[in-house]
């Protein structure tokens, strides 16, 4: 690999920040979550929304819970125009929710953005950006420092011109490519652009600190961000925002790291659609928080509904190992991971209910994102016999002792490894009934199903218990059922019915008896 074309980030830029807090830090509360798919996420797709499936998404963004959107660059398209007029017309935000339009720092491009504004009644953000970083001012701009400080003040002052007066409005910069502009460009920029629009506790200034491209490890970008946090001035009547993007995989360590670095805002894109490897991925912070016990802000009851609107929205399908919303993120197809998964099921069920979440390679419980427990173990040749005795247990009520277990395991492993495939519940049982419900003839055992009683005392639900019995002697063989109201009484019904009870010294070493079924 020709890895000497590449410096690594402290030769590209001076990262001064020595007396660093942001470690022992911690994340008590959500920041402020701003969803920047209708924008950024847009851009990113090889089809964009139409204005159908925008506003499907702005909508379910709504209910969920957002409060600030970013919802077009409407002086980019018309299609994003005229979505923000839609927003507009049809007074389509609620009062309390903030949409945010974003723009380039040129004067015909502020004035069409914001006459796309024009009627709204709730708070609306005016996103002013302009990249900084060496790179883009020497190839892509041509400009040196001075010019483009001048370039950046020119477009704040069109925006004042513009929208100054407009009680709603609120502004916000970004320094594109923050993380690879020196540190004292960059808070020139920034205390530059809020003396222009005189921040103010009452009308705060939004500084938006992207991580446009990825280049180095997390905590390089919470170095950078604490130090712009310590030293910015008008601190308090500024809202410190972040951008990361995914480029070295690492967007969501950036993204908490920051916060904990004195970020208050976060942008991103839910589930991390965006440009090359994408935008930090919002949702997935957002459950981090809840994983912590923290209230993330956003209800993800119902993660596959979001999924399927972001899906259809994006015309991008998620991985099935995407955290949290992917198909298989809560399963388990290993035999060691469903035997802890098991017992830890079986633990909040004799006791541990109502106790904080502990259930082995769960993170968090899948009934909280709308999740069933019907996929959190699967079976396949990976699997052992605890994940086929949870699967019988709750798709037929079928408790199996831990020697059968041990025995029908290896069925179901000679059946897997035959087939290849996974094997669900239904499979399971015709291979249990195919085992060790008929006779040696082929017929099967006489078994009756078993009702489940409800009481209204304060046992709320009694089960039959059924018992197989096997026998192998030098003088017979076979298989007998019984039912009882524990598992001792069960197999005594067993036995009784095969009359095999009194003749029990008959019965060789090889005999077996399951029983708690």
């Amino acid at each position: 690999m020709p890895s000497h074309k590449y410096r690594d980030v402290h030769r590209r830029v001076d990262v001064p920040l020595v007396d660093r807090t942001w470690p022992s830090n911690t994340i008590e509360s959500a920041p402020l979550w701003v969803p920047v798919d209708l924008r950024d996420g847009n851009q990113a797709l090889p089809e964009p929304m139409d204005p159908t499936r925008k506003r499907a998404f702005f909508e379910m963004m709504i209910e969920i819970g957002y409060k600030e959107i970013e919802v077009g660059y409407p002086s980019a398209s018309s299609t994003d125009f005229d979505f923000v007029r839609l927003l507009a017309e049809q007074d389509l935000v609620p009062d309390d929710v903030t949409v945010v339009v974003f723009t380039a720092a040129r004067r015909d491009l502020i004035e069409r953005t914001v006459a796309s504004i024009d009627g709204i009644g709730c708070d609306v953000v005016i996103h002013l950006y302009t990249a900084t970083a060496p790179v883009w001012r020497d190839v892509v701009l041509g400009r040196g420092r001075a010019e483009l400080l001048e370039l950046i003040a020119s477009g704040g002052r069109d925006v004042l011109e513009f929208a100054g007066d407009l009680p709603n409005v609120r502004f916000e910069f970004s320094p594109e490519v923050f993380n690879l502009t020196e540190p004292d460009y960059v808070l020139e920029v920034c205390d530059t652009m809020t003396a222009l629009w005189d921040a103010c506790p009452d009308r705060p200034v939004i500084l938006n600190l992207p991580a446009t491209v990825e280049v180095a490890t997390p905590n390089v970008y919470a170095d950078q961000i604490e130090l712009m946090h310590r030293s910015l001035a008008r601190r308090d009547s500024v809202i410190l925002s972040v951008h990361p993007h995914n480029d070295r995989g690492t967007g969501v360590a950036c993204a908490e790291l920051a916060v904990l670095a004195g970020a208050q805002r976060v942008e991103g894109c839910i589930f991390g659609n965006g440009e090359r490897t994408g935008n930090v991925d919002i949702a997935t912070l957002a459950l981090n928080l809840h994983a912590q016990g923290v209230d993330p802000m956003i209800d993800f009851s119902d993660i596959d509904r979001i999924r399927r609107v972001v899906e259809h929205a994006n015309g991008i399908d998620l991985h099935p190992r995407h955290p949290y919303v992917g198909d298989l993120v809560h399963t388990a197809f290993s035999g060691t991971h469903q035997d802890a998964i098991r017992k830890g099921f079986a633990a909040r069920r004799d006791g541990r209910r109502g106790q904080p979440w502990e259930v082995p390679y769960l993170p968090i419980d899948p009934a909280d994102i709308g999740r069933t427990y019907d996929a959190v173990i699967r079976v396949n040749s990976q699997s052992g016999k605890g994940g086929i005795g949870y699967l019988l247990e709750t798709g037929y009520g079928v408790r199996l002792p831990r020697r059968m277990e041990i025995d029908f395991a290896r069925v179901v492993q000679a059946h897997t490894d035959a087939h290849g495939s996974e094997v669900d519940a239904e499979t399971l049982w015709r291979l249990f009934t195919e085992s060790y419900l008929r006779d040696t003839d082929g017929s099967e055992c006489g078994v009756e199903i078993v009702e489940t009683h409800h009481s209204p005392s304060s046992v709320s639900k009694i089960t039959g218990v059924l018992a197989i019995v096997a026998w192998e002697s030098p003088d017979s063989r076979g298989w007998a059922c019984g039912v009882g109201d524990s598992p001792r009484s069960a197999a005594v019904a067993a036995r009784r019915s095969a009359g095999v009870l009194a003749a029990e010294s008959q019965a060789s070493s090889a005999s077996r008896s399951y029983a708690s079924l």
